[in-house]
């Protein structure tokens, strides 16, 4: 049986498909808002502790930790439409990376995004990595997600993305299930690529930690919006210049308890603003680039 998770050191070696996205663009740019407000680790909702970092790193242990739970609400009653809404106004299509339990708790962010044409991509259930579960439990949390994105957005996500690391067993289970187009527990290109499970082919959408407003909170790499921005629009810049002699893929991650307070929200305006007057980039969900490449790159092509 084949690995899915088999490391490869050696990825594409420059010998990259021949592909444009569309419009003739070299560059596909996926701006990811994390929704994950009402699945973080809280007594109150009857998990074993406390999540332990918001715009702190502290854990509340033996009591619901009210500051934490009420830092986390911020992002469902106001980061989330501070983001959404200029998102809109520049007319960039959206993937909302959703754990289920967050939605269960702000069911009318999955109306919103039905009623907007948001993709929802699936973060699991709870805010929580896949290492180490039963290959039962897992199986079952698969399904428990699905099934309740069905019930609240109206239709099934085609995306999976895990918080932090898969299992040994998450692709496979991935494909058993059925009707997941691609995954994102992979941090290791600029492109997608195929892997093998189970002898058939399947699509990788990579992620990215650094064009990532995690990094506020992570070892405080920025501190104003104006330094996510910078760092973003150099990534860009990069991308956009490889992407006239081969195919660029762009993840731009954000969370609503982050990038959407007052503070930091300018930095995403600043990107915005800077991609909007810069040719040879297709702004695009997820979604869009999983079906794009599919139907334009051969499965077996692959360094």
């Amino acid at each position: 049986m084949t690995n899915p998770y088999a490391r490869d050191f050696s990825g594409y070696r420059w010998k990259y498909p021949a592909l444009r996205w569309p419009g003739d663009a070299g560059l596909a740019v996926s701006f990811v808002l994390n929704v994950e407000e009402g699945a973080e680790l809280a007594l109150s909702a009857g998990d074993a502790r406390n999540e332990s970092r918001h715009e702190v790193n502290h854990e509340v242990v033996g009591a619901p930790d009210l500051c934490m739970e009420s830092n986390f609400e911020y992002g469902a009653r106001v980061g989330y439409w501070r983001i959404t809404r200029m998102l809109m106004d520049a007319g960039v299509p959206l993937t909302l990376n959703a754990c289920a339990r967050a939605l269960e708790a702000t069911p009318w962010i999955a109306e919103d995004a039905a009623a907007q044409g948001f993709e929802v991509c699936c973060h699991g259930w709870r805010w929580e990595s896949h290492a180490g579960m039963t290959e039962d439990e897992e199986r079952a949390v698969i399904a428990r997600s699905v099934n309740t994105i069905r019930r609240l957005h109206g239709r099934a996500p085609v995306g999976w993305h895990t918080k932090s690391s898969a299992s040994v067993n998450t692709r496979r289970l991935l494909a058993e299930h059925g009707g997941f187009l691609y995954d994102s527990d992979a941090y290791n290109d600029d492109l997608p690529y195929y892997v093998d499970v189970g002898g058939a082919p399947r699509l990788v959408l990579p992620y990215a930690f650094d064009t990532n407003d995690m990094r506020f909170f992570d070892s405080f790499a920025y501190v104003r919006g104006s330094e996510f921005a910078d760092y973003a629009i150099d990534a860009f810049e990069c991308l956009l210049a490889e992407s006239r002699h081969a195919p660029r893929m762009m993840s731009i991650g954000l969370h609503t308890r982050i990038i959407g307070r007052p503070g930091r929200i300018n930095g995403l305006a600043q990107l915005l603003a800077h991609i909007a007057q810069r040719q040879g980039a297709w702004c695009a969900t997820r979604e869009q680039i999983a079906r794009h490449w599919i139907a334009h790159v051969p499965t077996q092509t692959r360094a």
